[in-house]
């Protein structure tokens, strides 16, 4: 994703502008301590993705973290059937190595691979897999 970055302070993009200016006349008129509504936390999170997350939660007075949970991608979720047991097929009677990898996603999910023989599986694929990243 590349992102775009903001001109000198003096030539602000107008949508960025045009966005400020919708966000001041919320605050004026919103009830005390009311959340922002989701519309503009929405386009405050495209813009952010153009121009940086730091650089438009600054223009625009916004909480960083807040801006850049809504940035990020959504959370990947587990499917209802539950986790899949995948058994790895042994090519050789007589184990010669064994090898225990241990795994855990920021998110909570732990995986542990225990592999006994020489010809170890793809290893790199089943954590690409666990991690949620395409190849």
């Amino acid at each position: 994703m590349e992102r775009k970055k903001l001109p000198a302070p003096a030539v602000i993009p107008a949508e960025l502008q045009e966005l400020s200016r919708q966000i001041e006349r919320w605050r004026i008129t919103r009830p005390h301590r009311m959340p922002m509504p989701e519309p503009l936390w929405t386009l405050a999170a495209n813009l952010a993705r153009q121009y940086g997350v730091a650089r438009v939660a600054r223009f625009l007075r916004l909480d960083y973290y807040c801006l850049k949970e809504r940035v990020q991608p959504p959370e990947v979720t587990v499917p209802e059937s539950g986790p899949t047991f995948i058994e790895l097929p042994n090519p050789t009677a007589v184990p010669v190595s064994e090898c225990s990898i241990e795994l855990e996603h920021p998110r909570g999910s732990r995986m542990r691979i225990h592999v006994k023989g020489a010809a170890l599986p793809d290893l790199a694929a089943l954590t690409r897999t666990f991690w949620g990243l395409k190849r």
